[in-house]
Parts: structure tokens; sequence; C-alpha cells
């Protein structure tokens, strides 16, 4: 029986592990993604990709081809609304009376999408950059077991053309909900569980145009007895969505619900007398659950996505989060596989991830419960969410800071619940804020500076950062981009320092260390924190 010896063996082909071993592959890795089904999933589960998301999707060279699968949303401001059936809803009147949809992210990203993504389109995107990339993406191919040591991880998988044995020095789990990675590992979890009756999410195709006249949405609640659902757009022209729920304690069961009987669902949703055939393509039941794993690492096994936690969709914070998830591990495997950084490094992606999971999790139950503390805006939509203890959509997308031993000197504290830009001030634990630079080409964030390394920024009397740099670099082993940023006093009251500090950027974007001003000994200031961060034992004094 032939063994292979991939850097880590993921788990899963889903959006998450694809994301995993894209993120590994730039890193330098030689990833293996293993899943059992046969090709990646294209019925849409997921539609939302958050901001966060999209900043790391351009990070990758990936933003425009995602928006290129995205529903054009840019010439409509009608996001949910609820109706009896489609045909009774006047949508040229909704979408006259709609608020205008809020520019959310503008000023605090340099890249936002012109709407909702179906996540199975979003997969194959990442599946051909992925392996573009140099990973290994097997379909068809099932995890059997796996056996862990101080060295490494034995696993044996099943595919097409038997049983064979893959070592690997890591394994990330990105096998979803009913993860059996971590039922092997004995790892529980905690949080509400299942909530409510399941769910049948029904693909279709069909023309509405005559009863949409080209307008868009995120999604049309039906309430009409015979058909109460929620219907949502793909291609925002012949593809559609419609979810509803059942309920066993009826006597329903998943199976019941044929093409056939989910056709004529979908016309009572539509209208009856609208005279619309939908052509059933696809059928998928599924439950909203929510649940976090007690840890998030055993050993030389770590769970991401929804292995990790399982989010509700109200709000879209489950596969965003996920995604975040994968590229906050990516970095820090590289950087120890190749021998950069200490194993404690590897602690601190529980000890980031996990409180962050927690708080989508609660988030997204406060929504599940009250939809419109996500969709009111102004005043309004400020009162409600802070009766009820909600973060705006943006603060728990974009405003959260992590604490652990990867960041120095950390400020966990959010300087606001409901406006996301006092949040991302430079401070060590959060994301590096979004700045264009000027006198570049072409436009150029900050954001775009970091590109899976650690990367220094500095202002425009830094210079002196810089050239300790490339010793500190040299005598570590460790990459380390350099950047001065001259744009005056803009940036540097930004991030909080001074014309002559810096700030130490990590590969995902999120400070590391900050330096308000020089000081008389940058070489061993800098040197110091990088071998803290990356748990070097060996630390100049």
């Amino acid at each position: 029986m032939p063994s292979e010896n991939p850097d880590v063996l993921i788990v899963g082909g889903s959006t998450v592990g694809l994301c995993t071993a894209l993120f590994l592959s730039r890193a330098g890795m030689r990833p293996l993604v293993v899943e059992r089904r046969p090709a990646p999933l294209t019925h849409p589960r997921a539609m939302g990709i958050g901001p966060r998301t999209v900043e790391i999707l351009r990070a990758a060279g990936l933003a425009d081809a995602v928006d290129a699968q995205c529903v054009d949303m840019t010439g409509d401001d009608l996001q949910m609304f609820a109706t009896p059936t489609l045909a009774d809803a006047d949508l040229d009147a909704l979408s006259r009376q709609a608020p205008p949809r809020a520019d959310a992210f503008g000023r605090l990203t340099p890249q936002t999408l012109r709407g909702t993504c179906p996540q199975g389109r979003l997969d194959q995107v990442v599946v051909d950059e992925a392996r573009a990339a140099g990973a290994r993406i097997e379909f068809g191919t099932e995890l059997i077991d796996f056996v862990q040591d101080d060295e490494g991880v034995t696993a044996r998988v099943a595919g097409a053309d038997g049983v064979r044995e893959i070592r690997a020095r890591y394994l990330v789990a990105t096998d979803g909900a009913r993860s059996g990675v971590r039922k092997r590992l004995g790892i529980a979890t905690s949080g509400p569980g299942v909530l409510g009756d399941p769910l049948i999410s029904v693909l279709f195709h069909a023309d509405l145009t005559e009863l949409t006249h080209g307008h868009t949405f995120v999604v049309c609640d039906i309430t009409t007895p015979k058909a109460p659902g929620g219907l949502l757009p793909v291609d925002g022209r012949r593809e559609w969505i419609y979810h509803f729920r059942y309920s066993p304690d009826s006597g329903e069961k998943a199976e019941d619900f044929t093409p056939e009987k989910c056709a004529a669902r979908i016309r009572e949703a539509i209208g009856p007398a609208a005279d619309v055939e939908p052509e059933v393509v696809s059928i998928l039941p599924w439950q909203v659950r929510g649940l976090i794993a007690d840890r998030f690492r055993s050993g030389r096994v770590f769970l991401a996505g929804d292995a990790a936690h399982v989010i509700p969709p109200v709000g879209a914070f489950g596969m965003n989060t996920g995604v975040a998830d994968a590229h906050n591990l990516a970095w820090k495997l590289a950087h120890v596989v190749e021998g950069n950084a200490g194993d404690a490094l590897l602690d601190t992606y529980e000890a980031e991830r996990a409180p962050v999971a927690r708080t989508a999790l609660e988030q997204s139950m406060l929504r599940l419960e009250d939809p419109s503390l996500h969709w009111a805006s102004g005043q309004e939509g400020r009162e409600r969410r802070a009766r009820a203890g909600a973060l705006n959509a943006p603060v728990v997308h974009l405003g959260y800071r992590y604490e652990s031993a990867a960041v120095l000197d950390a400020h966990p504290e959010l300087p606001s619940g409901e406006d996301v830009e006092p949040d991302l001030d430079g401070s060590p634990g959060s994301r590096l804020p979004h700045h264009w630079l000027t006198g570049k080409r072409d436009r150029v964030s900050t954001l775009d500076l970091i590109d899976y390394r650690f990367t220094l920024l500095t202002g425009a009397r830094g210079q002196e950062w810089l050239d300790a740099l490339g010793k500190v670099a040299a005598r570590l082993g460790v990459a380390v981009d350099g950047h001065r940023i001259e744009d005056g006093t803009t940036w540097t009251a930004q991030v909080g320092v001074e014309d002559s500090g810096a700030l130490l950027v990590r590969p995902d974007g999120f400070v590391a260390w900050r330096a308000p001003s020089l000081d008389d000994a940058p070489e061993i200031r800098l040197e110091q924190a990088l071998a803290a961060l990356l748990a070097r034992q060996e630390q100049p004094s």
C-alpha cells in the first residue's frame, strides 16, 4: 500500500477546506484535500460573502473572479421583503419605497462585491485557483481513520483506486457540522444545538422576469399558508432557491418531498395564476443548528469551519467565519512546518478563533429571534440593537480583535459595537485599517501590501525601522516585507503612531505589534517582537 507525504491533509472539500488548501499553497505548503463527494456541491447553501472574506479573496487574487459570479444587485435597493406570493408583490413600488442600500463598508475595505454569490460558484473558483497554486484536491475520496504521534498524522483514505495511506505533518478537519474527525477525537460541543424544524432547500429554474420586472433582492419571505418559505435569487434571472420547513412531529420526512411535490409547492409560492412551471434541479434537506466545539485543536489535528462551529444563517456569519479560520490557521501552519516558528504558535489559533466564533453564534441567535436587528438602519436600528445587546453587522464581520501570544500588547476591547471604523484603529489585535496609498498608478490599499508575510509599515520618518528589518529577518530566517507610507499624517493618525512609528502586521492582515515612535534600539525591539510572535525559544536579550 503506497504512502504519500503532504505537509497538511485537509479532510473536507467544501468552501473552508478549499480555502485552507489555497492559502497553504500560496504560503508554499503542499496540501492535499480529500472529499467524499464525487464533485463540488453545486447546490447553493450560503449566499452572502462578507467584507472580510472579500478582502481575503482579494489577497489571493480571486475577488474579481468571484464578483463575476455574483448576482448583480448594484441597481436596486431591495433587500428583504414579505409577500403572500411573489405574484402579489409589486416590486416596482417596493423598490421605489426601499431605503437606499447603505454603503456600510465603502470607506473600510478596498473592494466589495456587487451582490450575493452562491456558495457552489465560489467553490469552483477556489478549486481552480487552489489547484493552479499547487494544491492536490481529490473528490470521491473518504477518510477511513487516522492516528497521530509526535511527528505527524497517519491517515487511511478510500477512493477510486482503493485504500491507501497518507502521512502528513498536520490534519485540518473541515468536514462539516457532523464532523467525523471531531467525533473520533472525542471533542464535545456546546450551544443551543438543533433550532426549529428541519428545512428543504430546492434549487429550481424558472423565468420569473414578468413578476420581478428585473428587480433583484436578497430574500423574498413568502407568507401564503399553502407554501410559506423563502425565495432567493441564484443568478438574478432564472435560477432560484426556495426553502421551507417541514414537521417530523406531524409525520413528514425529507424523502416525502419529491421533485413533483416541491414543484407544486413552488407554484403556490410564486402564485398559481402566474402560469410558471418550475424545473426542479436538486433538493437538499438541512437543519439550522448552533454549536461550538469545546476545542479547536487536538495535538496535530485542527478543526475549522462547521467542524469547529455551526452558526445559523441569519447574518451570513457562518461560512465567512470559517474562511477566516482557514486564513488564520494557514500562515501559522506554514511558519511551523518551515521551522520559522515554535509549536506554541499553533495554540493561538484556538485562542483567537474560538472567541470570534462564539460572538458570531451569539449575534446570529439574536437575529434569529429578531431579524430586524440585522436589517434595521438609522437611529431606529441603533436603538434596537442597543436594547438587545446586538452588534451591528459590520462590526461582527470586520471589527473583531484577537488576544493571544501572537499579538503583543493586545487591545481586545471594542471601542464601538455599532460603528466599525473606530474598531479599526491600528491597535494590536485588530485588522489593519484600509488606506488608499497616494502616488500609485493603480489603486493600492495598505491591505494589498500584506501578502502572506509579516510586513512592517512605517511612517514617513521610519526609515530606521526598515534599515533594521533586513538584518532582523536574515538572523531569524523569516521573510518580512517593509514599506514606508508617505501620506502625511493621515495614515499615522489612523493607526495611532507618530510619523517615525511602525506597525508589524501578520500574514493574515492583523496588527501584531505597534511602536508609536522610533526609539534608540529599533533593531533590538523589532527582533524581540518578531521572535516572541513566532514563539521562538531563542529570543534576543
